[in-house]
Parts: C-alpha cells; structure tokens; sequence
C-alpha cells in the first residue's frame, strides 16, 4: 500500500457486539465520517443458553465493512488502519482446512457450563484459578465454554481444529485465513492465560483438558495483526488494535491510569477501573484483568491492569420490558414512566437473568420482583428496573472503592442506557459523585479507532485525541439522595432472596 500522510486518510474501526455488528469510519479529526449496522440473531437451543452463528457474524462484518466505507464515501485504499473490538469470552471452534465452524459461538452469557465452574469449585481450584488469572470460576468465561465444544462437538479431527474469542475468528477470516491471533485484552478473559506472565497458562490447559496447539497466539492490543485480504475490498488494509469491547471503552474515556473508570451500560454493565503496572487484587470477588498492552520502543511489553465489575444484565433488563413481557414499546419510554411516579412504589427487581455477576458470582441466582402490592402501577415495574441497574453499579464501586487507596470520584459512562437520563441522574444521586457522559456515545468504538490510528501512526498523541473529547451532559448528585441510599439497603435483601434460586 502506498503510504498516506495522515490527513488524508481515515481509520476502520469494527464493532462486533453482542446484539450486532457495527463499522465505523474516523477521519484525521477523530470524527466518524461513515457507519453501517447490522443486528445479530440470537440463538437460544434451551433456557439459559444462548448462540450465535459465526458465518453470519463473517457475512455481517463484511456488508458493515463495506457499507460504512459507502456512506463515507471514500475509496478503500483511503484506509490507513483497521481496529477491531469484540464482545468478549464469547468462543468458538472451527475446521481449519475447510474454515468452516463446528458448532455455534457459545455466547458470553450462556451458562451451560454451570456444572463443570462447580465441580472444578467443587475440587478445590478456585484459589489457583484466581492467582494466575484474576479470573473468578464462572461460565461466563471461555475456558469451560471451549472444554464444552471439545467434548460436545462430534467427528472431528484435533489436529486440524482452531478455537478462539470472536477477534481471533474475524481476524483469521480478514486475513484469508493467515493469522490466528488474539490480544492480551481478549486472552485475559478466557480464564487460561496466566495474568502476570501473559501467556497461556500451561497447569490450567491440563486441568481444563485444552490442547495449546488449538489456541491463537496472544499479543500486543496495539500493534501488527497482519493486513486484511486484498479480495475484501480490492486493497490491503494493515490491522494494527484488537480490544475486548470494555477495554476499548476504557481507552476512548482516556482511562488510561490509576483513579480513572468508566461503566458501559450495554446489554450488560461493566465497569472497569484502570489500576497502572500492577495487578491489584480485591477481597471482594471483583475480577483483576488487562486494560491494553503495547510494544515500547525498547522491545519491552508495556502492560496496563484494570479491576472490573462485570453485571450480566443491564440494557436486557430494558430489552426484556419491551420484548419479553410488553410493556414498553422503546426504550426511550422508560425515562417519561419513571418520572411518571415519585417513588418505586415499594418495588424492587433483581437482574438476574443469568445468573448474578459482581460482586456475587452466583450463576443460580434468578431474576425477580419483590414488594408487589395492588396499587402497584407499570411505571412502577419500569423504575424498579432501572433502579435496579443502577444498585448493581454501586456494590461494584463500593468493592472498587474497599481495595483501592484512591477513592472513586467520578464516573465515565458509555452504553445504550447511558442515554436515559433518569438513570443516569439516579446513578449519581445514589453513587454521591458526578456521572459524566461525553457527547460520543459509541466509546467503544471510538477507543479501537484510537488504539488503531496511534498504533498506525495515523495520530501521535493519546493525550491530544481525548482532549478532543466533548462532554454531553455531567449529572450532579442532588441533595435528596437519601431515598435513593436508603432504599439500596432494600434492594440488597432483594439480592439476597434471590440468590442460589435454581439447584
């Protein structure tokens, strides 16, 4: 490829969530000039559960590639750089000589390896599994998810099998099948790569029974992953940042050091602290895992660590009030019907549709109502939901808060939710500190199309590229949140009634 002074080209940055596949395309100006969208179907074989299809994940990123690039209308050969985000500990295993897979994804949510996380508790790992991964054992991770294909999946050949997280099988298929790789960011939430030496963790494959020849090669978050095959879009096109979706998030907020976190109210809520060169460990079951990695000009990996709250269900909430049960028609109707009524009505809801995450990790906890009376109205069900979203936030802080010497003095919030404002504002009223939303909402992608256009040489400064950030809205706690404290102390006895709910 010819080279491009940086003013004149643009940066491709790939979104692949779990609800969709996005593309975006970033000018000079780290504005988006070009995007293109396209919802993913969700597969749920039994209760649960949940898959998706990675051809169509494949097919997906390759009409979002083509047609953000369309609507930006530029050239393809106008690409200096390629930056990939993914949801993360969702996994997969496929036919290298045919590129086909050999089953579905498992999705990070899914929880069919609930019995195998508890006979490996059960067996006494969970103290070894945390000290080389940071990682709490949980089906949510992809170690016991890959040990569920290994052993499910029918008539294959093992020598001629790849597994890996969504970047490693979209990375692959950009490259024409040339590169099996992953970033540490990614690698980190498998539950099989050792937290301090950052590579596969040998006495951990052994115990899960997962061959390390099946398993991409970790490296750099900012760096060289090949170059996209010259028959997609008629150019190669250097992918230079791979990022699990929150750490993307992360890097676009500009959490890049110790005291600094943000939360993505997405499907699910995570939130992440940014904890500098060292790995700091909580008491209080909150995971310790990679922000980024990045070559120095020495030849030295420079690493970033991060503390993270992961919540399993958050925008679902929202989702299910208007899918499952009806009772909204948008999401936008939720704000207008909480404002609608002063108070919960003395109602509280527990997300728990799979399971609870941090600070709880109780995979048999389930969702519930608790307090229903009959004067109770829809607006109420609406607010305890998003009152709900909002408590799960604030036991994670508080846990952040216990084992950091720097208390948390504001948050960074990305997401779909973010946009309620009613949440946000209960957030800080309930948090005690201000909640900042920028202007750019899609931080995820933002963060990869940074992490990318740096790595390429597109942009040199990190620090000018989050200057430029433009702040929407910073939502002060208002004096009376003494309801909104008070009532949290409900909702944890909501929490604990609902906890180990399934046997």
């Amino acid at each position: 490829m010819e080279s491009k002074t940086p003013s004149s080209g643009y940066i491709l940055a790939l979104d692949l969530g779990t609800t969709g596949n996005r593309a975006f395309v970033f000018n000079n100006a780290g504005q988006i000039v070009g995007q293109a969208y396209k919802e993913l179907t969700q597969y749920y074989p039994q209760p649960g559960w949940l898959e998706h299809d990675p051809e169509e994940i494949w097919q997906d990123t390759c009409w979002v590639m083509q047609n953000a690039i369309a609507n930006a209308e530029i050239a393809p050969s106008d690409i200096v750089a390629l930056g990939l985000t993914v949801q993360r500990e969702t996994c997969l295993i496929w036919d290298k000589t045919t590129g086909k897979p050999l089953h579905k994804a498992i999705v990070w949510q899914d929880r069919r390896t609930a019995p195998l996380c508890n006979q490996l508790q059960a067996e006494g790992y969970a103290a070894e599994i945390y000290d080389r991964t940071g990682l709490v054992i949980d089906a949510y991770f992809s170690a016991t998810k890959l040990r569920w294909l290994l052993e499910n999946v029918a008539d294959f050949d093992l020598n001629n099998v790849l597994a890996g997280t969504i970047d490693t099988w979209v990375l692959w298929k950009l490259t024409g099948c040339k590169v099996h790789a992953t970033d540490h960011s990614n690698a980190s939430r498998t539950m099989l790569m050792n937290l301090k030496t950052c590579t596969w963790d040998e006495t951990l494959l052994e115990i899960l029974q997962i061959p390390a020849q099946i398993l991409p090669q970790i490296q750099p978050s900012l760096g060289k992953f090949g170059v996209t095959d010259k028959t997609l879009l008629g150019v190669e096109i250097p992918i230079t940042a791979i990022l699990g979706d929150q750490q993307a998030a992360l890097f676009g907020h500009g959490c890049d050091r110790p005291g600094l976190m943000k939360c993505t109210y997405g499907t699910g809520s995570f939130l992440v602290a940014h904890t500098g060169a060292e790995i700091v460990r909580s008491q209080n079951q909150l995971i310790s895992t990679l922000a980024w990695t990045q070559t120095q000009d020495n030849g030295n990996l420079k690493i970033g660590y991060a503390l993270e709250g992961s919540m399993f269900t958050s925008g679902a909430c929202i989702q299910w009030l208007r899918d499952g049960i009806k009772l909204i028609k948008t999401a936008a109707e939720t704000e207008t019907m909480a404002n609608q009524v002063s108070d919960n009505g003395g109602v509280y809801f527990v997300p728990a549709f799979s399971g609870l995450g941090a600070p709880h990790w109780d995979m048999n906890a389930r969702g519930a109502f608790f307090g229903i009376t009959a004067s109770v109205q829809p607006q109420h069900l609406v607010r305890a939901v998003l009152e709900a979203i909002a408590y799960q936030v604030v036991e994670v802080v508080q846990a952040i808060n216990a084992c950091s010497p720097t208390p948390m003095k504001r948050l960074i919030v990305d997401g779909g939710a973010c946009e309620n404002n009613f949440l946000m504002q209960f957030q800080a009223d309930v948090l005690g500190i201000p909640v900042e939303r920028p202007k750019m909402r899609d931080t995820t992608v933002q963060g990869v199309a940074f992490a990318a256009g740096l790595a390429a040489g597109f942009w040199d400064r990190y620090t000018t590229l989050v200057n430029q950030r433009q702040i929407d809205r910073i939502f002060e706690p208002e004096p009376a949140r003494n309801n909104a404290l008070a009532n949290f102390s409900t909702w944890q006895k909501a929490v604990q009634r609902s906890l180990a709910w399934v046997d």
